[in-house]
């Protein structure tokens, strides 16, 4: 592990991220969801090595140990924050995996900085294209529900993702989706965030519009969702973001969760591995060849 510098944000002060790197071969950098960090993908870092897979992920400012600076948490500078890993490690013909909330800063890089560094995605229960109910998108998720969110952060964060972490994994009176101890796990790791950082990336995953920037990725893409997603749900998410890219790869996870990186560990590593060994197809879209 090491740390980076990514100068961004508000006063252009520099931001220490802290980057993992295990294994060789082909590059793969990893976002992490909210509100958890690089240490989420424990279980994908322990196999994809093996594969000839070099595994990267970093703490998202604000969360884990990263730096944690009162501003920032907006898309385009946490996208900022991936083109900086991608610059210090001099990263090309990557791929970008973005989990949850992590699918918006691949779609933001992409669009701001062009895909010549990054050979194909992977969108992983991803809050794309936009999870905030307006007028124009009756499928989202009231607002109502969001400022709850902050609300219970604010007064009681350890309670709030207590609570959250059963959801996220789909356990329930009937279903023992995960360990008890695997949900302290998941607290201890969302607690070492910030609470203002907590609470800023509700506003940013839940009120960012991606729509207009979705169908512009051309690089190959994997969407991955579960079926019974109660944190994202996949009706208002991953189905229409499959809509809006026809070319991508599209697999449902019967029954899975938001967290399937856990509970359905094996057979997201097998998807991940086939998809990132697999041999690129170049796509080209004018918009982003101009940009490039």
């Amino acid at each position: 592990m090491r740390y980076i510098e990514s100068k961004t944000g508000v006063t252009g002060e520099p931001v220490k991220l802290l980057v993992h790197e295990v294994g060789e071969g082909k590059p793969v950098v990893f976002i992490s969801g909210w509100p958890l960090s690089h240490e989420m993908w424990e279980y994908q870092f322990n196999v994809l090595p093996k594969h000839g897979i070099r595994c990267i992920a970093y703490d998202r400012r604000g969360f884990g140990h990263s730096d944690k600076p009162w501003n920032g948490y907006d898309y385009s500078t946490l996208a900022a924050d991936l083109k900086a890993v991608l610059d210090e490690f001099d990263l090309h013909d990557v791929t970008l995996v973005g989990f949850s909330m992590g699918g918006g800063e691949v779609v933001r890089y992409l669009t701001t900085y062009g895909s010549s560094r990054v050979s194909k995605v992977v969108l992983i229960s991803t809050v794309l294209p936009y999870m905030l109910k307006t007028d124009d998108n009756p499928e989202g998720l009231p607002q109502e529900m969001f400022d709850g969110f902050v609300k219970e952060v604010e007064e009681d964060r350890p309670k709030f993702l207590a609570g959250f972490g059963k959801s996220f994994y789909g356990v329930s009176l009937l279903n023992n989706a995960v360990s008890e101890e695997l949900l302290q796990w998941h607290s201890i790791l969302a607690l070492q965030a910030s609470g203002r950082a907590t609470t800023q990336c509700i506003r940013s995953f839940s009120s960012t519009d991606f729509r207009n920037e979705v169908a512009l990725m051309d690089v190959p893409i994997l969407i991955i969702h579960g079926e019974s997603d109660k944190t994202v749900p996949i009706e208002a998410s991953s189905n229409r973001t499959s809509d809006m890219l026809p070319g991508a790869e599209y697999i449902v996870y019967e029954g899975a969760p938001h967290g399937l990186f856990i509970t359905h560990k094996e057979r997201l590593n097998e998807n991940l591995i086939q998809f990132i060994n697999q041999q690129t197809v170049t796509i080209s879209n004018p918009y982003t060849d101009i940009i490039t």
